[in-house]
C-alpha cells in the first residue's frame, strides 16, 4: 500500500511541481508554501515545475511532455523524489511513480509526516494516526503487486484471503479502535469544559494560519514556555492556560493547531475535537502574520476553515502580529508605506501587536477586557456582614470594583457574570 515517507531519515532532495489550472489558483504562491512544508519536513527543494493546463491529468498529474521534463530534471539534479502540490488520488500515484522511475509524494503525505513529528499528547498522536489509517485507507486498491496469501494444510488450499483485504480490514480494524480511544478523551475534554462553563470562565481560542505567532503570543501573555519556531505547524497539540488581565479578571486562552491552504480532509476530520475548543470559547483571536504579502489569502482561509467547522457567531478579535518585521520591511522598501494599515473589515475588534517584543499587548488585553465586561452585569449591593461570602464569589468570577466597610455592611460594585447576578442580588 502506499506508504508516507519519512523525509527525515536521509536528507530528501525532492522537486516540487504543480499544476496552474489558470482560475486564480495561485499556483506559484502555493508552491512556494509547499517548499516551507518539505523544509520543515527535514528535505531539500532542488526545483519547482510548473505546468499550465486547463484541468489537471485525471491519469497522472502531469500532462506527457512535461512528465518526460521533470523525469530529466530528476536525474539531472540528482533527486530523491518529487513532491506535488495536491492531494494524488490512487491513480495519479501510482502512474505518476512508474512513468518518473522515482519515489512521489504528495502534500498531504509531507503535512502528515510533519503532524506525526509534532503530536506529543496522546490525543494529538490518536489523531494524526487516524488522518494518516484513512489516508492509506483511500489508496489501497492497485497498489500492491501480490494480492493473494497461500495457505497450507488440508482445508487451506486455494488462494485464501487478499492482501488487499487482510490489509483493508486491518486498517478498519484499527481506525474503529482509535475512534473510540479519541471519543474517551473527547468525553474528558467535555467534563473539562462543563467545569469550566460552571465557574463561569471567559475562553478564548487563538486561531489562525500556521507560523502567524499563535504560541509566541500564548507564551509571552502566560509563560507557556510550549515550543515556537519559526517553522509552519511548529506546535500540533492544544494548550490551554490561564491569563490573569490587568484589572485583575481571569480569562482562559487555548493555542490551537495552525490552519493552512489545501489542508487535507482527513486532518479536518481527526482533529475536529481540538478545534471544538474554538467552537466552545467565547472569543475568537484570530492572529495574522501582517509581513506575509499573503496575508489576505491566510485570513481568508482562517474564515473558511471557521465556517466550514460551523464555529460562527463569535465575538472576533483580528490581532495583526509581527508589526515589527512589517515595519522593517516598509522602511527597506520591501513593502509599501500602506502596507502599515492592515485591516479587516468582518471582525468585530482588531489591533497591531508583536508577540515578540511584546508592542501592542496592553492594547490586546485592555479589548479583552472590554468584551467580558460587554459579557457582565454592573452589580451595585450592601451585604450583610453574615454575607461576606458572596464577596470572595465576585472577586473569583467578576471584576470587584469597589468595596467599602460600613456599618449597615459591605458596600459593593462590581461587575458579575449574567449566570451569576440573581443568585448575588438575591437576599
Amino acid at each position: 500500500m502506499a506508504e508516507l515517507f519519512d523525509l527525515k531519515e536521509t536528507e530528501e532532495r525532492v522537486v516540487l511541481i504543480a499544476v496552474s489550472t489558470g482560475d486564480g489558483d495561485d499556483a506559484e504562491g502555493s508552491l512556494k508554501e509547499l517548499a516551507e512544508l518539505v523544509k520543515t519536513a527535514g528535505a531539500v527543494t532542488v526545483d519547482k515545475v510548473i505546468q499550465n493546463r486547463e484541468k489537471v491529468h485525471p491519469g497522472t498529474y502531469l500532462g506527457k511532455g512535461k512528465i518526460e521534463e521533470v523525469k530529466d530534471l530528476v536525474w539531472e539534479l540528482d533527486a530523491t523524489g518529487v513532491v506535488c502540490d495536491d492531494e494524488l488520488s490512487p491513480a495519479q500515484l501510482k502512474n505518476l511513480e512508474a512513468a518518473l522511475d522515482t519515489k512521489v509524494m504528495d502534500r498531504t503525505m509531507v503535512i502528515l509526516d510533519i503532524f506525526a513529528s509534532r503530536a506529543h499528547t496522546r490525543e494529538g498522536k490518536i489523531q494524526v494516526e487516524l488522518a494518516q489509517l484513512k489516508y492509506r485507507a483511500a489508496r489501497l486498491v492497485g497498489m500492491r503487486a501480490s494480492l493473494s496469501r497461500l495457505g497450507g494444510g488440508i482445508g487451506t488450499r486455494g488462494p485464501g484471503e487478499k492482501k488487499l483485504e487482510v490489509d483493508r480490514r486491518l486498517i478498519h480494524e484499527r481506525i474503529g479502535q482509535l475512534k473510540a480511544e479519541l471519543e474517551d478523551v473527547k468525553r474528558h475534554r467535555e467534563v473539562t469544559r462543563q467545569q469550566r462553563e460552571q465557574g463561569c470562565a471567559v475562553s478564548a481560542a487563538i486561531v489562525g494560519y500556521t507560523n502567524a505567532g499563535k504560541s509566541t503570543l500564548l507564551n509571552h501573555l502566560t509563560d507557556a514556555d510550549i515550543l515556537a519556531e519559526d517553522k509552519l505547524f511548529a506546535t500540533l497539540d492544544p494548550t490551554t492556560r490561564s491569563f490573569t488581565l490587568p484589572g485583575d479578571q481571569q480569562i482562559l486562552l487555548t493555542d490551537t493547531v495552525g490552519f493552512i491552504r489545501k489542508l487535507p480532509h482527513h486532518l479536518i476530520e481527526a482533529f475536529k475535537s481540538t478545534l471544538e475548543e474554538a467552537k466552545y470559547s467565547d472569543i475568537i483571536l484570530h492572529v495574522v502574520d501582517c509581513s506575509n504579502p499573503q496575508m489576505d489569502m491566510q485570513m481568508h482561509v482562517v474564515r473558511e476553515t471557521l465556517k466550514d467547522l460551523e464555529i460562527v457567531d463569535k465575538t472576533v478579535v483580528t490581532v495583526f502580529n509581527k508589526t515589527d518585521r512589517l515595519r522593517a520591511m516598509v522602511e527597506s522598501g520591501e513593502a509599501g508605506p500602506l502596507a502599515q494599515l492592515p485591516r479587516d473589515f468582518s471582525a468585530d475588534y482588531q489591533v497591531r501587536i508583536s508577540a515578540k517584543t511584546g508592542e501592542g499587548l496592553d492594547e490586546l488585553c485592555g479589548i479583552l477586557e472590554q468584551i467580558i465586561r460587554s459579557r457582565r452585569v454592573h452589580l451595585e449591593k450592601v451585604y450583610p456582614y453574615s454575607q461576606a461570602g458572596r464577596i470572595q464569589t465576585i472577586r473569583k468570577y467578576g471584576q470587584l470594583l469597589k468595596e467599602e466597610y460600613t456599618e449597615d455592611g459591605i458596600a459593593v460594585e462590581a461587575y458579575v457574570p449574567a449566570e451569576l447576578f440573581a443568585k448575588l442580588y438575591a437576599d
